[in-house]
């Protein structure tokens, strides 16, 4: 099974959208259809490895806009992933117990004399 780099239909990247549309069918038919043949899930699994590898290359090279491409790389498995260093200049923050002591007042009397 052959994936052919050039798309013929003029689509930017390939997509299953973009094959729907080409055979003229719903992409929910194109994935019914490729879970019955082999031959066609390779060719959907080339589709979408064809779409991630130009989705980096392009992407890394300033001809994708940054932030579609990013999104469109979630589907591929792909995340921004943030972590947080919880710790202070350098060092680990622990926490210091300290002892406290509570001492119950009564309030003061009010003089009525006065």
């Amino acid at each position: 099974m052959c994936c052919h780099s050039n798309i013929k239909n003029g689509e930017i990247i390939p997509s299953m959208a973009g094959l729907a549309l080409y055979a003229n069918c719903s992409r929910s038919s194109l994935y019914n259809y490729a879970s019955s043949s082999e031959e066609f899930k390779d060719m959907v699994e080339l589709i979408k490895a064809r779409q991630e590898v130009e989705l980096i290359n392009k992407g890394l090279k300033g001809e994708f806009n940054a932030s579609i491409a990013k999104l469109m790389l979630a589907n591929h498995g792909y995340s921004e992933k943030q972590i947080l260093d919880h710790q202070s200049m350098g060092s680990s923050i622990t926490a210091k117990s300290k002892s406290m002591r509570i001492e119950l007042v009564s309030p003061p009397s009010k003089d009525l004399t006065a």
